[in-house]
């Protein structure tokens, strides 16, 4: 047996001994220093059939009083309504004001009856379909005030009445016990339902932000569990759906609905890929328009709760199942997606094991059993958000190496590979706005390079020397620019340098002769060798000379050539004459 499973048995164990006792048809004692008591033990039933019983029918019929065979707490899915004894017992001292609480929210119709000796003390009623500003105590729990006598015996008669499971946790406590417990479990529910609430604002939030539909598929999913706690609880009829027995009734099937919707739309979408089989994608959201469809049935009123519970129950996990071959694929290969999709789904098969066994009556009610449901569904929620950040994170690493890709493919496009300059279509990538911008006083000199005595070298010494002497030439020219400025090589042993932002044209010439200089030293390769090679620049002047960057370009080529011809190792500007602007350094 996996290993799982016995922590499911185990837990099962656990939650159906808490407060497992014998039920003793004894009489609660009640003493002067009792402050609460667990009326359970005492509890006496009675199943009412088909007909209706009177009061003092039931009077008449204590014998007929049963002691339930059900778990702790609870007796079961209701076949009826049911009566329900409680015999008391008061000691000198013990009598005056006391609450009886049937801490039970979802219950129809909870009529007591406080009987001593054949007369009938108190009658009232409570239930969630009593408009919650009429009840006796305002809390979401069905409470009754009684005032008890100063010793003597009295009993306590309650018929109930509810289509569903009949959880009666009863007790008996002093009014500030009673107040203290149900602030405490209106602090317990303030903090899981505001935190429901705030995962539901993010998700739609993300989903508005982002566009993705995840976050919206989530948010469903988060308000079938959350409207499930405000009807199970008591908080919907209290602050959000007050005086509205219409919802108090459809809510528990429209939740489940909702849930189930979401959980399939959730689950195929966070497993989407080619982990899912299309089979399986197409079945999940077939799953969802049924269930939708099933939801919008019961809220009309054409199908009854009894058909939603069978169809919750049976297609409950089938979202899980449907998309765990997806799951247990990702987990295999690592992708923390699918570990933690068993994790949440682990949490809420016991939870809402737990709960089922509650309402079937095979498991008894404590705290825990009764809260299992919530808290499995919190932890799923949280689960859930950690699924869909790792999602998000995700396609952010992929947009970002998609990204890094597509720079490096603009990068390899517009970079020479040999000395990681600008080659030619990267130098009109970037010439153009830069030529454009220059003026008078801020203006931009275009310099075409080529190297004196590069083809013997190249010939004498084999391509190896000679692309190593290019990426030394490469690097020299690197040195001598600013940040501001451009180098390039447009092919062979022919480079390209922008000077900008220089004050005017004399110091373009200037910036070439100090190109000329630079190359006078020798270059020292990596294998020893000592090569010496010589440069002859052209250049042309922006705007001076226009402001188009191809003509610049073929002007400072044309320069260039004329310089060759002139001797090389020389500066020449495009127009000028050789006697006047070329310089010779000697």
């Amino acid at each position: 047996m996996p290993t799982w499973s016995w922590v499911l048995l185990l837990c099962a164990w656990l939650v159906a001994g808490w407060g497992a006792d014998a039920h003793a048809r004894q009489p609660l004692t009640v003493t002067a220093s009792t402050q609460q008591m667990d009326a359970w033990p005492a509890v006496q039933v009675l199943a009412e059939g088909s007909q209706p019983l009177a009061l003092s029918e039931v009077l008449t019929s204590e014998k007929a009083f049963v002691t339930p065979e059900t778990a702790y707490g609870t007796l079961g899915l209701s076949k009826g309504p049911v009566w329900v004894h409680i015999p008391i017992r008061l000691e000198p001292g013990a009598g005056g004001l006391w609450i009886l609480n049937v801490n039970y929210p979802v219950l129809n119709s909870v009529e007591l009856h406080l009987v001593q000796g054949g007369r009938v003390l108190h009658q009232l009623i409570q239930g969630n379909l009593v408009p919650f500003d009429q009840r006796s105590i305002p809390t979401p729990s069905h409470a009754f005030d009684l005032e008890l006598p100063d010793g003597g015996e009295v009993d306590v008669y309650l018929r109930v009445n509810h289509h569903g499971a009949l959880i009666l946790p009863t007790s008996l406590q002093k009014p500030s016990v009673f107040h203290r417990a149900a602030l405490g479990e209106q602090m317990l529910q303030g903090l899981l339902t505001g935190l429901a609430l705030c995962l539901l604002v993010y998700s739609l939030g993300q989903w508005l932000i982002l566009r993705d539909l995840l976050y919206a598929k989530y948010a469903l999913l988060i308000t079938g569990s959350l409207l499930f706690s405000l009807l199970h609880f008591g908080i919907g009829a209290q602050y959000v759906w007050s005086n509205l027995p219409w919802v108090e009734l459809h809510m528990s099937g429209l939740s489940a609905m909702i849930a189930s919707t979401g959980s399939f739309l959730f689950n195929e979408h966070a497993m989407r890929g080619p982990e899912l089989k299309p089979w399986i994608a197409r079945t999940m959201k077939a799953g969802a328009a049924f269930t939708a469809c099933t939801g919008l049935a019961f809220a009309l009123d054409l199908i009854s709760i009894d058909t939603v519970t069978t169809i919750t129950s049976t297609v409950g996990l089938a979202p899980a199942l449907l998309a765990a071959p997806a799951a247990l694929t990702r987990a295999r290969r690592g992708d923390p997606m699918g570990g933690w999709f068993f994790v949440a789904w682990i949490s809420h098969f016991v939870a809402a094991a737990v709960l089922v066994e509650v309402i079937k009556g095979r498991v008894g009610v404590n705290p825990w059993t009764m809260h299992s449901y919530q808290i499995g569904a919190t932890v799923d929620m949280l689960i859930f958000l950690r699924m869909l950040g790792l999602r998000t994170q995700a396609l952010h690493n992929a947009m970002r190496n998609a990204s890094l890709e597509q720079e490096n493919l603009r990068s390899l496009a517009h970079t020479d590979p040999l000395t990681t300059l600008l080659n030619r279509r990267g130098l009109h990538a970037s010439m153009g706005s830069v030529v454009q911008s220059a003026t008078p006083d801020n203006m931009v000199a275009v310099c075409m390079l080529d190297l004196d005595g590069f083809k013997p070298i190249n010939d004498m010494h084999g391509h190896d020397v000679g692309d190593e002497l290019l990426v030394a030439v490469a690097t020299r020219l690197r040195s001598l620019v600013r940040n501001s400025d451009i180098v390039a090589r447009l092919g062979g042993d022919e480079f390209v340098v922008l000077f900008t932002n220089l004050p005017n044209a004399q110091q373009a010439a200037d910036m070439g002769d100090k190109l000329l200089r630079a190359f006078s030293d020798p270059f020292v390769l990596a294998n020893g060798a000592v090569c010496r090679v010589g440069l002859t620049v052209g250049y042309a002047v922006a705007p001076e000379d226009g402001l188009d960057a191809n003509i610049l370009l073929r002007q400072a080529d044309e320069a260039m050539y004329a310089g060759k011809n002139a001797g090389k190792h020389c500066v020449r500007r495009y127009g000028d004459t050789a006697s006047a602007q070329a310089l010779v350094v000697g």
